[in-house]
């Protein structure tokens, strides 16, 4: 799974990736991310690009309750298209969750070691993500779900399963409105290749998800 990133770009990068004009200030760095709180995301609207903040833990639109959220922060890519929940969420409700990196915990001498894993070559990336818009009487959120995978060979020691990473190329195509068939995603997910990535332990400070700043992010000594 995917439970914690990080996302500590300058705004600006951001804007002139995806073409979008100076608004509000939307950008904060974040070192250390988690479900349920609000993160920085970009949809096509059918004719642009747009930037916002999406509550992470996807709220489908015909839960009871909002609370429903904090068991889904992911969705798996190999069975996605097959659940009610994700798939008419991959025909059109596709988006970009920004980040710059993101923890994965190691079993270490009986402990679990967090590391900080992100691509070698990039200064920020884009998650595959989902997204859902919920209503219940005067009540309204707008949520979203990071699809993951199982882990490739750099992550494998690390642990099982692993956040999808758009490569550049592919983040428009993705966010792009067209009507896509689940069945074809899924296809698409499944042969998508993940950049070389980096790790490197950081401290356990990161563990709890009240502590943020620069600190969570220092190489181990």
């Amino acid at each position: 799974m995917c439970g914690r990133f990080t996302f500590s770009v300058e705004e600006h990068e951001i804007l002139k990736e995806y073409g979008i004009k100076p608004g509000e200030d939307l950008i904060e760095s974040r070192y250390n991310i988690a479900p349920g709180q609000q993160v920085v995301t970009v949809v096509n609207d059918g004719e642009k690009n747009r930037i916002g903040q999406l509550k992470w833990g996807l709220v489908p639109v015909w839960a009871k309750y909002p609370s429903i959220g904090y068991k889904m922060i992911n969705a798996r890519s190999e069975t996605a298209h097959e659940k009610p929940s994700f798939k008419r969420l991959l025909e059109r409700k596709r988006c970009l969750i920004l980040a710059d990196s993101f923890y994965e915990w190691k079993k270490e001498d009986g402990q679990k070691q967090p590391y900080r894993i992100s691509p070698q070559d990039r200064s920020f990336f884009a998650f595959a993500g989902l997204w859902d818009r919920w209503k219940q009487g005067d009540a309204e959120l707008v949520t979203c779900t990071i699809l993951t995978k199982e882990a490739n060979d750099f992550m494998a020691p690390i642990h099982n399963r692993m956040p999808i990473i758009l490569p550049r190329e592919h983040e428009s195509w993705w966010m792009e409105q067209t009507k896509r068939d689940p069945n074809e995603m899924h296809e698409y997910l499944s042969q998508l290749t993940i950049e070389t990535l980096e790790a490197y332990p950081v401290s356990t400070y990161v563990n709890n998800a009240k502590n943020e700043g620069p600190e969570c992010v220092e190489p181990l000594a």
